[in-house]
């Protein structure tokens, strides 16, 4: 089965693959020598499938081996628009980099659209597992999560979809802490699993939500594990670009790139890109920093 989707113009498949290193995260697989990627994705009846996203004129097609898919067909047309942001409208970001050289490329290479899970709880899972740690970390710990809790996709070994709330709810602390090794993480992410699947939770209402940023905010630093820079990293995959996500490698940047190499606190990073409104999170995310000593 195949079927294509329409992106709002302009659209770079490469561009959203190269958003962000969520592309490295199972079940995301890249195809060497191409700006193709294929997914594995569990839908709603239960049936595992991998699909195979590619870039033509004005989208994307994609193209799924497993039988039956057609059955899932709306659910995985829907999903794959939530993922690659196809919907999303940047002219207005777009029209104010036009003034800024260090943005100069973004309209060019159509950027902005930030790679994304189906799922808001896969890309709170991820997001946690991205903190106090090394991004090989991150790697092994999604692997882990994913091997040992994903449902297989049939007839292709070693290959499994994200685990679904309920997958990781029935495990336990003992497990996620030695067998997976989230460390830390682990009562985070079995606290979210439970409360996610028992409905105490719903995390993918936000993705429709019209609350102010400032709400939407407030509720990700409700869960456990999710602190300010999680939230803002959140909060940009959710299209909400008010909040900095400001780690150690943002004050060095901005420390080189306005300040001279002085340290700096997280209020001066703000300070910075204020002057783009509700536009900040995406233009310091795109901001050229090759002076600041990053290509």
């Amino acid at each position: 089965m195949q079927f294509e989707l329409t992106a709002n113009p302009p659209f770079s498949l490469g561009s959203v693959i190269n958003s962000h290193g969520w592309i490295r995260l199972a079940p995301f697989d890249t195809i060497e020598g191409s700006d193709q990627f294929n997914y594995v994705i569990q839908s709603s009846n239960q049936q595992v499938v991998q699909l195979q996203i590619s870039e033509i004129q004005n989208g994307v097609r994609v193209y799924i081996q497993e039988q039956g898919a057609v059955q899932a067909q709306d659910e995985i047309k829907t999903a794959v628009a939530w993922m690659l942001q196809l919907n999303e409208d940047y002219s207005q970001f777009y029209e104010l980099t036009r003034r800024e050289p260090k943005l100069s490329h973004v309209e060019e290479k159509a950027q902005g659209r930030l790679l994304r899970s189906p799922t808001l709880f896969e890309d709170t899972i991820k997001t946690i597992l991205t903190t106090n740690t090394s991004w090989s970390g991150t790697i092994r710990m999604t692997d882990s999560l994913v091997i040992q809790f994903g449902s297989p996709l049939p007839g292709r070994e070693g290959q499994y979809s994200f685990p679904g709330p309920h997958q990781v709810a029935i495990s336990n602390e003992q497990t996620l802490r030695g067998e997976t090794r989230l460390g830390y993480r682990a009562p985070f992410i079995l606290e979210l699993s439970r409360k996610v699947d028992s409905g105490a939770l719903d995390l993918e209402k936000l993705k429709s939500s019209n609350l102010p940023t400032k709400e939407l905010h407030k509720q990700l630093t409700s869960i456990r594990g999710v602190g300010n820079y999680a939230a803002a990293h959140l909060l940009m995959l959710l299209g909400h670009f008010d909040y900095l996500p400001i780690d150690s490698w943002a004050l060095k940047m901005v420390s080189s790139e306005f300040f001279n190499g002085e340290p700096i606190q997280p209020e001066a990073v703000e300070q910075v890109f204020d002057r783009w409104g509700k536009w900040k999170g995406l233009a310091y995310w795109l901001w050229n920093w090759s002076a600041a000593g990053e290509t």
